[in-house]
């Protein structure tokens, strides 16, 4: 499955067939103006350097990916972490169609 959401959506839609398992799963993905949040896993010590991005513009979209830099090497209780990429950081234009690549997988109650 793959997100999609415009410059201003508050609610992404999926879209299935457009993503790459290897990639890091993502819990979630909402946008805000100017802004995408992922919510990712956690042992306590996930933060946004730990995590690198790429932005590829396929068919009128850009299709972002994220993946870990390195593993997780602490031991804590599993728990989530929201990381803030700004549009502008992305490279990512105002109004322009966005696809995210990562698996979601949110959490299961």
């Amino acid at each position: 499955m793959a997100l999609v959401v415009a410059g201003c959506a508050t609610t992404p839609a999926i879209v299935p067939g457009e993503t790459w398992p290897e990639l890091e799963p993502l819990l979630s993905v909402t946008t805000q103006r100017g802004a995408l949040t992922i919510m990712v896993s956690t042992k306590g010590c996930a933060n946004r350097a730990d995590f690198v991005f790429r932005v590829d513009r396929v068919a009128g979209r850009a299709v972002v990916a994220f993946a870990r830099r390195r593993l997780e090497t602490c031991r804590g209780a599993t728990s989530r972490a929201a990381l803030v990429f700004s549009h502008k950081e992305l490279g990512l234009k105002s109004g322009e169609r966005i696809v995210i690549a990562n698996p979601i997988a949110p959490v299961r109650p």
